[in-house]
């Protein structure tokens, strides 16, 4: 017995493999699993689409091999070097032993860099490029910084797919391959947090590829990520595109995350005052407790939140080790949270809530108040916390009217 290959369009096969029990993704929190999408075109020139992160090559070769006899690989296409989708590739060259390995310009330099000679030519193609691969013929384009520098598509002119590398995927483990076997709900988001979380920090590029691509007058049949099902509802696909436009343009919505950590509960006591005063002002607020949310919770919640409400402890004279790594995070993908406030309790130093300022104007927020009080909350702080909730309200009411 063997894996087998899954046919997805005329000669065309979903050869990848299911990660079914990762749940860190360099960081990100992957609920469910992940696949590592590759694909195999049969043609004259026999053409693999990517490979497979390291520890799923046999995965990757049984399934060729159901179809194929490996070594007939002709070329292998390398659309992004992150080692997710290329640490397979020397091991793979080795039993195929391809011609030819084609990645962009950046991407020969970067699988240099990785692996050195991997015993095979790697020949670097430009946008707009093609490869004819006897009846059927690949077309590049360049994405670069979407999101690693090496990025680029492949288009398979005659059947209209195109493989998207990381663009418009998911982690999602599933024995299903593609999108209309899938609860829309699910897939949007997954794709929310996939978005978020990997391709929040590239929204400028990504909205420049989308009318790029737009302009370019490309029709698509089958869409194939690198991660998650292949989208052949071109339906559902369009709604994902409007999805990855709103995202990339931020539109915000009336929303505030209240985020904190607690050592003793006064913090935590003082984030749900924050929070009715959120509500009563007539904005949604989304309660992230550090005790049990992730960073990249939190980061898929921040999608498309007009306020960011931080609360620590004082900790060893610093903020909580907690919110110190969820605001790095946070940082780092530049959602450009236009409002911002800080509030937590202490013992007898107090430095927390002026570190938690620091972070959010270092974030883009303005920050338009501020609530700390010593040990335990009384009622003046407490009626003072949902009064802050309160004026955050306002000002996002203020920003997004209806």
């Amino acid at each position: 017995m063997t894996l087998h290959a899954i046919p997805i369009a005329p000669k065309v096969y979903w050869v990848g493999a299911v990660d079914w029990g990762v749940r860190n993704f360099h960081g990100y929190t992957t609920h469910r699993g992940t696949t590592y999408n590759a694909y195999l075109i049969l043609d004259k020139k026999i053409t693999l689409i990517d490979t497979v992160k390291k520890g799923f090559e046999h995965e990757l070769l049984e399934r060729i091999a159901s179809v194929i006899d490996p070594q007939k690989i002709d070329y292998i296409i390398s659309n992004h070097s992150e080692p997710d989708h290329s640490a397979g590739l020397p091991e793979v060259v080795r039993v195929a032993r391809p011609e030819k390995v084609f990645a962009s310009v950046m991407g020969q330099k970067t699988l240099a860099r990785h692996f050195g000679d991997i015993g095979c030519p790697v020949t670097a193609v430009k946008d707009g490029e093609t490869l004819s691969l006897g009846d059927r013929t690949v077309a590049f384009i360049e994405t670069r910084m979407l999101h690693w520098p090496d990025s680029m598509f492949s288009y398979l002119v005659e059947e209209q797919l195109l493989f998207s590398q990381d663009a418009f995927g998911m982690h999602l483990a599933s024995a299903e391959r593609f999108d209309d076997e899938l609860p829309w709900d699910l897939l949007e988001r997954l794709s929310s947090d996939y978005y978020a979380n990997i391709i929040t920090l590239y929204s400028p590029q990504v909205a420049k590829l989308l009318e790029r691509v737009a302009a370019s007058g490309l029709s698509f049949k089958m869409v194939a990520p690198d991660h998650g099902p292949v989208w052949r509802d071109m339906t559902r696909f369009g709604r994902m595109v409007e999805n990855y436009k709103k995202w990339s343009s931020r539109k915000l919505i009336r929303k505030a995350v209240v985020l904190y950590d607690t050592m003793w509960h006064s913090t935590e006591e003082m984030a749900r005052y924050i929070a009715d005063g959120i509500v009563a002002g007539g904005v949604r607020a989304e309660v992230m407790p550090l005790g049990s949310s992730t960073r990249s919770d939190v980061a898929s919640m921040m999608i498309d939140a007009a306020a960011i409400v931080a609360g620590t402890p004082t900790l060893n004279n610093n903020l909580y080790p907690s919110l110190a790594d969820a605001l790095t995070y946070l940082r780092g993908l530049k959602f450009g949270t236009p409002i911002g406030a800080a509030f937590g309790s202490h013992g007898w130093s107090g430095e927390g809530v002026p570190q938690l300022k620091e972070y959010l104007a270092s974030m883009g927020c303005e920050v338009i108040g501020e609530v700390k009080t010593q040990y335990v909350p009384d009622a003046v702080t407490l009626t003072a916390c949902r009064e802050l909730g309160i004026k955050v309200a306002e000002r996002v009411k203020q920003l997004i009217p209806e």
